[in-house]
C-alpha cells in the first residue's frame, strides 16, 4: 500500500499491526494477535476520521492516487467481448486513450477512456494519461461508429489534462478537443461519462460532454490542477492547497453547482483500498444511468444533452 503525506500516522499504526501478526506468526508471543487486533481497531477508527471531511487539496491526492483503479481496470471487470480499435486514421495510435467495442452487462457500446498506467514503463507507455490529437481523433471516430451503429457511449475520464507538447500543438491539439467535444454534443446515442480519477481541463470536457456526468466520490474536475492555477493567480505553486479550494473541483461541489448529475460513493480510504468494490459500484451507477434513456428517440437524446449544457450555472445562480 502506498500511503500518502496525510496518512502517515495511518501508516505507522498498521505497519505495527503487521510487524505484531509476523512475530505472532513465528510463536513469540500469545498475546501480540489481540495487540495486532487493537492496532486494527484503531487505524480504522483513524483511517474513518481521516476521510470523513477531506478538504479539496486532499481530495486532488486521493484522486491522483498510483493505486486507484484505472480504466484498464474498469474495462477487463465491467465490459465483456472488449475489441479495441486503434488510431485516428490520419496520424497515428495514442495509447494515452483507449477505446473500442465491448458489451456492458450483455448490452452492446463503445467504451473510451484515459489510461494512466500503474507503473513507471506503462506510465511512459500511455504517457500518463495525457492525450494527443490523435487520441481525440481516435475517440471522435469511435463516437462515430456508435451513433452509426446506435450503441450508446461509456467514457472513462481519468486525465491531468491534454499534452501540451509541441508535437501535440502542431497536429492540432486546440482542433482536435474542440471537435471531439462537438462530437459528444452531437451523437445521437446516450453518451454516460463517469470521472474515475482526475479530469482535468479540455482534455476531460472532450470525453465529459455528456448527458450524465458521475463522480467517484474522491475524484476531482476542474479547468485547471490546483498547482497550475497557484502559478497563475499568486505566481506561486505552493500555494496550492488555497487554489484547490478556490477552484470548486470536489465532486460535492460540482453536484451542487450542477455540473455533474451523480456522486458515485468509495470505499473506505478511498477506491485504492478495495478496487472490485469500487469498480463494481462505478458499474451500478453507469447501468442506472443508462436506464434513463430506454427507448428514448435520437432527436431526444441530443435535445436532452443540449439542454443540460444551456441550464448549466443556472441552480447556483437560483
Amino acid at each position: 500500500m502506498t500511503y500518502l503525506e496525510f496518512e502517515k500516522p495511518l501508516a505507522d499504526l498498521e505497519g505495527k499491526a503487521e510487524e505484531l501478526r509476523a512475530l505472532a506468526g513465528k510463536g513469540e508471543g500469545v498475546d501480540l494477535q489481540k495487540e495486532a487486533a487493537a492496532l486494527d481497531k484503531k487505524a480504522g477508527e483513524m483511517l474513518q476520521d481521516l476521510y470523513k471531511s477531506l478538504d479539496p487539496w486532499r481530495k486532488t491526492l486521493v484522486a491522483r492516487h498510483p493505486e486507484r483503479p484505472h480504466c484498464k481496470d474498469y474495462i477487463e471487470h465491467l465490459f465483456s467481448e472488449y475489441t479495441p480499435l486503434a488510431g485516428d486514421r490520419a496520424f497515428g495510435e495514442d495509447l494515452a486513450v483507449m477505446g473500442g467495442l465491448a458489451r456492458f452487462r450483455d448490452r452492446p457500446c463503445v467504451v473510451i477512456g484515459h489510461e494512466k498506467g500503474n507503473d513507471t514503463k506503462s506510465r511512459l507507455l500511455h504517457n500518463f494519461g495525457m492525450a494527443r490529437p490523435e487520441g481525440y481523433r481516435k475517440a471522435i471516430r469511435l463516437m462515430d461508429l456508435a451513433d452509426r451503429f446506435h450503441l450508446p457511449v461509456i467514457t472513462l475520464v481519468d486525465t491531468s489534462g491534454a499534452y501540451p507538447g509541441k508535437g501535440a500543438e502542431e497536429r492540432g491539439q486546440a482542433e482536435a478537443i474542440a471537435r471531439s467535444t462537438e462530437k459528444c454534443l452531437q451523437i445521437g446515442v446516450p453518451l454516460i461519462s463517469v470521472v474515475i480519477g482526475e479530469g482535468g481541463s479540455g482534455g476531460a470536457v472532450a470525453f465529459a460532454s455528456a448527458n450524465r456526468v458521475a463522480m467517484l466520490e474522491h475524484s476531482i474536475y476542474s479547468v485547471i490542477s490546483p498547482e497550475g492555477c497557484a502559478s497563475i493567480l499568486w505566481k506561486d505553486a505552493n500555494k496550492m492547497r488555497e487554489a484547490a479550494h478556490a477552484l470548486k473541483l470536489t465532486a460535492q461541489d460540482l453536484r451542487k453547482l450542477g455540473v455533474i448529475d451523480r456522486i458515485i460513493p468509495e470505499p473506505m480510504g478511498g477506491a485504492q483500498r478495495a478496487p472490485l468494490e469500487a469498480i463494481a459500484s462505478v458499474g451500478d451507477a453507469i447501468q442506472a444511468m443508462l436506464d434513463e434513456f430506454t427507448g428514448m428517440a435520437a432527436a431526444e437524446i441530443v435535445r436532452e444533452r443540449r439542454q443540460k449544457f444551456l441550464d448549466m450555472g443556472t441552480r447556483a445562480l437560483a
